[in-house]
């Protein structure tokens, strides 16, 4: 077998697998003569483990990805890919748009970590795709973005928080658990969590802003460029595919990550509004959605370190939020 890992420094967050345990994995999903020919190691997700897997036979190759061993897991993103899972039941509306999933495993029983096998998409990934286009030829891709993230927003849950739980029975208690969770997960890193628990002191006090939120709308997570495949060699970008939504969670479309990136900048992103549809801009609106920035800064911050990257701009971001807040 033909296997490219990513070269990383060792002890790197994302972790390889060895040839004899993706050549058992794929046997158990794709039954007990499957011969892999090579495995690819993929580069643009940041969290999981993903190859790009051939089989002898097979014309098609799949995707294998591997969660991180539980062990190196934050609390803020316990079990990621079984909350993706989880949430598959909830995204029929986009379902053509998404990888199929071929197995699931949590048992631990071949390799000391959650995995999934799925189709592969169409496509190239946007994030390296859309620079091949002018950037006045992009607003479509936007508005698409947009038309997802609405489709996505439309469906109804029950109760508050991540898909595969834990659940809430408010909105303001979930934003609250998700903003202690990451101090948590901070404190384990040595990192000073003192502004998001700040943050969380005022979801309490403001309970009642948060909880203007009444009815759980499916949220994506994390939908954006780096999620999202467009058609190869189109006049303009087409979206073709989106994949890994395990950030799913039930709670405010406001809170949601495209939300945030499409209101960052006044450019082409723009067209995203254009097929989404008005922001509420109310006051109680405006309080949330710096409670949400403040959420997001912290996810950031864990990904930064994580990634051997710089955390320290993070924290005069929170605290200009901070001082809006109050």
């Amino acid at each position: 077998m033909d296997v490219q890992p990513i070269e990383r420094p060792a002890g790197s967050f994302q972790q390889p697998v060895s040839a004899d345990r993706i050549q058992a994995v794929c046997r158990r999903a794709l039954g007990p003569d499957t011969r892999v020919v090579s495995a690819v190691e993929m580069g643009l997700g940041m969290y999981n483990t993903t190859y790009r897997v051939t089989v002898e036979g097979v014309t098609r190759p799949v995707i294998v990805r591997f969660a991180p061993a539980p062990d190196r897991q934050f609390v803020s993103e316990r079990e990621l890919m079984r909350n993706e899972y989880a949430t598959l039941p909830h995204l029929a509306k986009i379902a053509p748009l998404m990888p199929r999933v071929i197995a699931a495993d949590w048992s631990h029983e071949l390799v000391d970590r959650d995995y999934m096998v799925q189709t592969l998409l169409d496509g190239v990934p946007a994030a390296e795709g859309l620079s091949t286009y002018p950037r006045r030829s992009r607003t479509g891709f936007f508005r698409q973005v947009g038309e997802i993230a609405r489709t996505v927003h439309a469906v109804r849950g029950t109760r508050f928080g991540p898909v595969a739980g834990p659940a809430y029975d408010t909105w303001s208690q979930a934003v609250t658990a998700s903003l202690h969770d990451i101090a948590a997960d901070l404190d384990g890193l040595g990192l000073d969590a003192a502004d998001l628990r700040k943050a969380a002191a005022l979801a309490v006090e403001h309970a009642a802003v948060l909880d203007g939120i009444t009815e759980p709308r499916l949220l994506s997570g994390d939908l954006w460029t780096v999620n999202i495949m467009i058609a190869a060699d189109a006049p303009e970008p087409v979206i073709s595919g989106v994949f890994d939504l395990d950030r799913t969670l039930w709670g405010d479309p406001a809170a949601d990550w495209p939300i945030r990136m499409a209101a960052s900048k006044r450019d082409e992103r723009v067209a995203f509004w254009e097929a989404y549809g008005e922001r509420d801009e109310s006051p109680a609106a405006v309080w949330r959605s710096l409670i949400y920035e403040i959420r997001h800064l912290g996810a950031v911050r864990l990904e930064r370190h994580r990634l051997g990257g710089a955390v320290g701009d993070s924290y005069d971001a929170v605290a200009a939020v901070l001082a809006e807040l109050t």
